[in-house]
């Protein structure tokens, strides 16, 4: 049996080599272009409906024309390509097999001209055409055909915040540094060929270093980090950006710093109030109007299709989510179905004045997964109305940890309750403002003028992809933000 399924492997090995489009190479590859299409067109929806598109217009617009002339100049230009903003104050861009490619609204609002957002938009467009995304999948599926040894299954918290879909699994892909050096190579080439200033990429990483540097770790989700060290990417693409330059014999490649900046005037800025926040530990959503407590300590993430909270340790999750069904009942026996649960216990209660039902249930087919070796799973369950919704609050962790966690998920879903306070429910989000500076000075004092606040300085300096004691003449754009900057 074992010879047969050695015989079979090196089969496969053997008949799964393609071409790579961007360096002619053959190499193991168990995808076909057909595959990889529709890996995106399935992934798509779901990131979307994760993270939400940003509502721009011009802007989604621009994305969209600079993504399509840069695909017909690249190795793979007969893909149909996607170019798509969502709705996330994290400063990221990424890309899945196929030809779909994603920015978030918070990399936009660090971009200074159009020409860095062009290095990395090539740079994503690298990734699709040099298979990175598609090689990761082959790899998955090596070691799912038994090349890797001594794998075990672990516990599966993540299928109860619906992690383990197609398009959210590809979100935690991190490319090694030769995938990363390729697709700055490539951003460097495609983005000089559409006419840009690819020096303007290796600025934009010092940015993305001192962006890295003024947030903590634990506020951008580990999966979104796809891109490390950028600082030590600075002299490669400078000298990359100087050779293609000579090679395409450039002499007027575009920057436009300012038609950029004027195009982001009045983008939202950091986190958007209307889709939910956190304040002193507490999470509060003024469209749905509740609010419930956040565990210090915790973890936390919020996007438009739930909240996902977890200790550090990762034994534990808490998922908030509408519940579909006509009455509690229905949701219930949807909700049980849906995870094949078995009831423990279940009781009717109220929540700070809501109609509830509270289940703790346990996970079926326990005894196959004791036989795998994993640990069964126990979830409280708390299924609320509120404002013609219905909520799952629900909290899931291994049966032997549940007495220790339960507490914990008993203090947050017990505590959800509407919201009242008009402070929270009125809340707008910060904006960037596109201003001119009014004297010859430092950017320090550029930003005074505008009133921006001693502690916001530094930020102000990183967005703007500036120090503050760089000189900037009169007249120059910088930005400055408005509205609520609470962190």
């Amino acid at each position: 049996m074992k010879k047969i399924l050695i015989f079979s492997l090196s089969f496969l090995l053997f008949n799964s080599c393609a071409k790579n489009p961007v360096t002619g190479k053959r190499e193991v590859m168990l995808m076909s272009t057909e595959q990889e299409v529709a890996i995106g067109q399935q992934s798509d929806p779901e990131i979307v409906a994760m993270f939400g598109l940003y509502e721009d217009k011009a802007l989604q617009q621009f994305i969209s024309e600079k993504g399509q002339q840069m695909a017909a100049i690249s190795h793979r230009d007969e893909l149909k390509y996607e170019f798509k903003i969502v709705d996330s104050p994290i400063i990221n861009a990424f890309a899945v097999p196929g030809g779909y490619v994603y920015f978030t609204r918070g990399i936009m609002a660090h971009f200074n001209n159009e020409a860095e957002f062009a290095g990395v938009l090539g740079h994503e467009i690298g990734h699709i055409t040099a298979r990175h995304s598609a090689k990761q999948q082959s790899r998955a599926m090596l070691a799912q055909l038994g090349l890797i040894a001594g794998m075990v299954v672990s516990p599966q918290l993540a299928q109860f915040g619906q992690a383990a879909q197609q398009g959210l699994g590809l979100l935690f892909l991190k490319f090694g540094r030769d995938a990363e050096r390729e697709s700055d190579r490539l951003g460097v080439e495609y983005s000089t060929k559409i006419g840009y200033d690819a020096e303007e990429m290796a600025e934009f990483f010092l940015t993305l270093e001192r962006a890295s540097k003024q947030t903590e770790a634990e506020s951008v989700p580990s999966f979104l980090s796809t891109h490390p060290n950028p600082g030590d990417r600075y002299k490669a693409v400078q000298k990359l950006a100087a050779e293609w330059k000579q090679q395409v014999n450039a002499t007027d490649l575009k920057v436009n710093r300012n038609n950029y900046l004027k195009m982001i005037d009045g983008m939202v800025y950091g986190e958007d109030p209307k889709q939910g926040f956190v304040e002193n530990s507490v999470f509060y959503h003024p469209v749905l109007k509740f609010q419930f407590p956040v565990p210090k300590g915790w973890t936390f993430q919020n996007t438009p299709q739930q909240v996902q909270m977890a200790p550090k340790d990762g034994n534990a999750l808490m998922v908030l989510t509408l519940a579909p069904g006509k009455s509690l009942d229905e949701a219930a026996q949807n909700l049980l179905q849906q995870y094949k649960l078995n009831p423990v216990e279940s009781k009717r209660e109220t929540v700070n004045g809501l109609p509830a039902i509270a289940i703790i249930a346990d996970q079926q087919q326990q005894q196959q997964q004791q036989q795998q070796q994993q640990s069964p799973i126990r979830a409280m369950i708390y299924l609320i109305e509120h404002g013609g919704n219905i909520y799952n609050f629900m909290g899931v962790t291994t049966v032997k940890n549940f007495s220790n966690i339960a507490p914990s998920f008993s203090a947050v879903i017990t505590r959800f309750a509407p919201l009242t306070d008009q402070s929270k429910i009125n809340r707008q989000p910060a904006r960037i403002r596109v201003k001119p500076a009014r004297q010859n000075s430092a950017l320090a004092q550029v930003l005074r003028d505008y009133q921006v606040r001693d502690d916001q300085m530094k930020e102000l300096a990183i967005l703007n992809g500036m120090e503050l004691t760089d000189r900037v003449e009169q007249g120059t754009l910088v930005k400055v933000l408005e509205g609520d900057l609470r962190k």
